[in-house]
C-alpha cells in the first residue's frame, strides 16, 4: 500500500507540474502570438487589408473546410498547397520579376547569377524586415513597399482566379481536389486573400529583436532566408538523447523490477455466469453504432484517398459537385473520433456497473438518451459541415452550425457544446455506477480511480476547444485545439484504455491485482510524464516562441520511452489467450489488444518519433509522413483497441451463443494487413519523395501539383488501392460478424441477454 501511495503522489506531482508548464506556456503564446494589424498600409497610408478584413477571411477559410482544404502553418490537409508556403513562394517569384523588369527590362531568369542573388539579398530585406508600428491611440499599423503590394497582387489575382471558377485554373483546382466554385462571392474570395496573406506574413517576418520569424522560420524556403534555427538544430539533438537515457532507465527498471508469475486460470471464465444489467444491455446499441461509423468512414476514406488522383472525379463520376473533397476528409477523420469514441464510452457505461455490482436508478434510460443525443449531433454536425462548405450558410451561421474549420473539432459551435453536454451526461451515468466501487476498499481500488479519473477528464478536456472562438488568433487556437486532439484523445483516452484492460484481465483471473495495480499507476505516471508537455511538439511552428521548441522536444522524446517496451506487453498478452481452455472465448478480444501494443510500437514511436524531432518536423510537417504517423498511430493503437474492448463486452452480453470466429479471424488479418499495406506502400513512400523534394527546393515545392501529381508519386497512390481494398474488406467482415450475432438473436439461439440487449436496441 505504500507503494502505491508513492505512485499516486509522483502521479498527482506529474500532472501538477505539466499542467504548469502548459499553461505557463500558453500564457507566453498569448503574449507573443504573431499580431493582427489594426492595418497594413502603403507608403502613402492607404490601407490594403485591414484587421477586420483578416478576421473576416479566417472565417471565410473556416467556412470553405478550413484544415480539410491544404493547409495554414502545415497543418491540414495533403492534396492541396500550403497556402501559407505557397503564397510566399508566388509573391517571391512575383516580387522579383516586377524588380526584375524595372531595373534591368529583363526577365529574371535571363539576369546573371550574380544580379540574381543581389535581388533575393533584396527581396529578404524587403520581406523580413518587420515595420509593425503602435500608435499612442492603440492603433497597430504596418507599412508594405510598393513593389511588395504589387507583388501581393499577382498572388490575389491567381487566389481569386483559383477559388472561384475561372475556367483558365481548372486543370490547377483538379490537382488540388478543389471544387469548382469552392468560394462563389467574390468579396468573399477577396477576404479570403487577407486571410491568407497574414499567415504569410507571420512566417516572414522576423520577430523584434531576433533573427527568425513568428513561425521559427518555417516554412522551409532558402531564398526568402528562411532555415533552420539554431533552436531546431540543438533541441533535436538534446531530444534524440532524453530519448535514449529514458529507455535506459525504463529498461533497467524493467530488468531489476520483481516479476511476480501469473496466477493460475480458474478452472471456469469467471465472467460467463455474471448476467448483464438492464443498462449494460442497453449498450449493446453503441457498439452497432460504431461499427455503422467505422464502414462509413472507410468508405469515405477511399474516396478521400482517390480525390489524390482524379479531385474532382471518383472513377470518372463527377462526385466533387456532391461531396467535395474538403467534406468527405472531414467526415472520414471526425468519423474516425466518433466511432472509436462510442466504443470507448459503450465500454464506460458496460464495466462501470460490473465494478460495482450497483444498477442506479434510470441508468438504463440515462443510456438510451445519451445514444439518441449522440446519434443526433453525429448527423447534425455532418449536415452542418455539408451545407457550410457549399457555401449556403452566411459566416456567423458557418461558425455556429457549419464547418469551424479546425481538423478534428470541424462540427460547428453547437454541435460541439452538445457534444460536451453529451461527454457530461456519460460521466453523470458512469459516476453513479461505478460510485459504490470507489467508496469501498478493495485490492483493485487504486486503478478503480484511475479509471474514474480518467472518464472525469475525457469528460472535461473535450471543452478545452471552447476556449477559442469566432476571431481567435490562429496561434491560440492551435494551442486550444492540440489540447483536444492531443490530450484528450492520446492522454486520457489512453489512461482509461490501460485502466480497462487492466481491470478486465484481473475479473478474469490472470494477472494478479497487486500486479495490475503497479502496472497500471506506474504506467499512468510515465504516459502522462511525457504525453502532458509533449503536446508542444504540435506547436512548433504556429507562431509560438522559441521555449515551445525546447520544451515540445524533450517530453515528446519522453512520450516514446514507454513504447519503446511495448513488446513485453504484446508477448504477455499473447500468451493469456491460451492460459485456460476458456480464454477461447476472449482470444480475438485479446489479440487485437496484441495487435494495439503492435501499432503503439511502430505507429505511435517509431513513425510518431520520425516527425517529433524539430528538425525532422521543420522540413517533413504537412508531408504524407504525417499522415503516415496518423493512420498507424489512430486506426491501430486506438481503433484497435476500441474493437479490443467492443468485444470484450459483446461477450458479456451474449453469453452463451457461438460465436462465428471465421470472420473475426478474417477481421483481425484483413484489417492489420491492410493497414500496414497502406501505410508502408503508399502513404511512407509519398511521404519520402516529398521530402527530398523539399530538401532540394523548398518546402512550397513538396507540396506542389508538380510533386503530388508527378507519374512516381501518382504510382505509390494506385499502390494504396490493395491495402484500402484489405482494410474495408476487414470492416465488412467486422459487420459481418455483429449482423451474425443479431441473427441468430432473432432466431431464438442466444442467450436473453443478447436477445435483449442487442435485437431491443438495433
Amino acid at each position: 500500500m505504500k507503494r502505491y501511495k508513492i505512485t499516486a503522489i509522483a502521479l498527482l506531482v506529474v500532472l501538477i507540474a505539466s499542467f504548469t508548464v502548459l499553461l505557463s506556456l500558453g500564457s507566453d503564446i498569448y503574449r507573443e502570438k504573431p499580431p493582427i494589424p489594426t492595418a497594413y498600409v502603403d507608403v502613402n497610408g492607404q490601407t490594403v487589408y485591414s484587421k477586420n478584413d483578416i478576421e473576416q477571411g479566417q472565417l471565410v477559410w473556416r467556412s470553405m473546410g478550413g484544415h480539410q482544404l491544404g493547409s495554414i502553418w502545415g497543418h491540414g490537409s495533403y492534396v492541396a498547397p500550403d497556402w501559407t508556403a505557397d503564397w510566399l513562394h508566388r509573391e517571391a517569384q512575383a516580387w522579383l520579376e516586377i524588380t526584375a523588369q524595372q531595373r534591368y527590362s529583363q526577365s529574371f531568369a535571363s539576369l546573371t547569377p550574380e544580379i540574381q542573388a543581389g535581388l533575393e539579398l533584396a527581396l529578404r530585406q524587403d520581406v523580413r524586415h518587420n515595420t509593425v508600428v503602435e500608435q499612442p491611440d492603440g492603433i497597430t499599423l504596418v507599412t508594405l513597399s510598393d513593389t511588395r503590394i504589387a507583388a501581393m497582387g499577382v498572388v490575389m489575382d491567381h487566389y481569386i482566379a483559383l477559388f472561384g471558377d475561372d475556367p483558365k485554373m481548372s486543370s490547377l483546382r483538379e490537382q488540388y481536389a478543389m471544387k469548382e466554385g469552392t468560394i462563389p462571392s467574390l468579396d468573399r474570395r477577396e477576404k479570403l486573400n487577407a486571410f491568407l496573406f497574414w499567415g504569410a506574413w507571420a512566417a516572414i517576418t522576423e520577430r523584434p529583436g531576433l533573427d527568425h520569424t513568428y513561425t521559427n522560420n518555417w516554412p522551409y524556403d532558402p531564398q526568402l532566408g528562411n532555415n533552420p534555427t539554431s533552436s531546431n538544430v540543438v533541441w533535436s539533438i538534446l531530444s534524440i538523447v532524453a530519448l535514449i537515457a529514458g529507455i535506459g532507465a525504463l529498461v533497467w527498471y524493467h530488468a531489476a523490477g520483481k516479476h511476480e508469475p501469473l496466477p493460475k486460470p480458474a478452472d471456469q471464465d469467471p465472467l460467463f455466469f455474471n448476467k448483464p444489467t438492464q443498462s449494460q444491455k442497453a449498450v449493446g446499441k453503441y457498439f452497432l453504432t460504431a461499427i455503422g461509423l467505422f464502414l462509413l468512414q472507410v468508405v469515405l476514406g477511399g474516396i478521400t484517398a482517390h480525390y489524390a488522383v482524379e479531385g474532382q472525379n471518383f472513377y470518372g463520376i463527377p462526385l466533387a459537385e456532391i461531396l467535395p473533397y474538403s467534406v468527405t476528409r472531414t467526415w472520414h477523420t471526425q468519423l474516425a473520433v466518433f466511432w472509436i469514441a462510442t466504443a470507448w464510452l459503450g465500454t464506460g457505461l458496460y464495466i462501470a456497473p460490473a465494478l460495482s455490482g450497483h444498477e442506479p436508478k434510470f441508468q438504463r434510460l440515462g443510456v438510451n438518451v445519451l445514444w439518441a443525443a449522440l446519434v443526433v449531433i453525429v448527423l447534425g454536425s455532418m449536415a452542418g459541415e455539408w451545407i457550410g462548405v457549399q457555401q449556403y450558410f452566411d459566416l456567423d451561421m458557418n461558425f455556429l452550425f457549419g464547418h469551424q474549420g479546425y481538423e478534428y473539432i470541424d462540427l460547428g459551435r453547437v454541435w460541439q457544446i452538445l457534444l460536451l453536454v453529451g461527454l457530461l451526461i456519460w460521466l453523470a451515468l458512469v459516476t453513479a455506477a461505478i460510485k459504490p466501487a470507489l467508496n469501498k476498499q478493495g485490492e483493485m481500488t487504486p486503478v478503480i480511480w484511475v479509471l474514474y479519473a480518467s472518464c472525469v477528464a475525457i469528460g472535461l478536456f473535450y471543452g478545452a476547444g471552447l476556449f477559442m472562438g469566432k476571431h481567435t488568433n490562429l496561434a491560440i487556437a492551435e494551442y486550444w485545439r492540440w489540447w483536444v486532439v492531443h490530450l484528450w484523445v492520446e492522454g486520457f483516452f489512453e489512461t482509461f484504455a490501460t485502466s480497462v484492460i487492466a481491470l478486465m484481465l484481473v475479473r478474469l483471473g490472470l494477472i494478479r491485482a497487486r500486479s495490475a495495480n503497479s502496472a497500471v499507476l506506474f504506467a499512468t505516471v510515465i504516459f502522462l510524464t511525457g504525453g502532458l508537455i509533449g503536446t508542444l511538439h504540435h506547436l512548433y511552428f504556429t507562431g509560438t516562441p522559441t521555449s515551445v521548441i525546447a520544451w515540445g522536444a524533450i517530453f515528446s522524446a519522453l512520450e516514446v520511452v514507454p513504447l519503446a517496451l511495448i513488446g513485453f506487453e504484446a508477448v504477455e498478452s499473447y500468451r493469456m489467450r491460451a492460459a485456460a481452455p476458456w480464454m477461447a472465448r476472449y482470444k480475438w478480444a485479446i489479440m487485437f489488444f496484441v495487435a494495439t501494443a503492435f501499432w503503439n510500437l511502430v505507429g505511435a514511436g517509431v513513425l510518431g518519433f520520425l516527425i517529433n524531432p524539430p528538425i525532422a518536423l521543420y522540413f517533413i510537417q504537412g508531408l504524407n509522413t504525417t499522415a503516415t504517423h496518423g493512420h498507424a498511430a489512430f486506426m491501430g493503437v486506438y481503433g484497435m483497441l476500441g474493437i479490443g474492448l467492443m468485444l470484450f463486452c459483446l461477450r458479456g452480453l451474449t453469453g452463451n451463443m457461438q460465436w462465428n470466429d471465421k470472420y473475426l479471424k478474417g477481421a483481425f488479418w484483413s484489417l492489420n494487413i491492410g493497414l500496414a499495406g497502406m501505410v508502408f506502400m503508399s502513404l511512407l513512400p509519398v511521404g519520402l519523395i516529398q521530402f527530398f523534394a523539399v530538401l532540394e527546393n523548398g518546402y512550397w515545392y513538396g507540396r506542389s501539383a508538380e510533386v503530388i501529381h508527378s507519374s512516381l508519386v501518382e504510382t505509390f497512390v494506385w499502390l494504396r488501392v490493395p491495402g484500402d481494398v484489405l482494410f474495408g474488406f476487414g470492416g465488412l467482415l467486422l459487420g459481418a460478424f455483429l449482423f451474425d450475432l443479431i441473427r441468430k438473436a432473432l432466431a431464438g439461439k442466444s442467450s436473453p441477454n443478447l436477445e435483449e440487449g442487442i435485437t431491443s436496441n438495433a
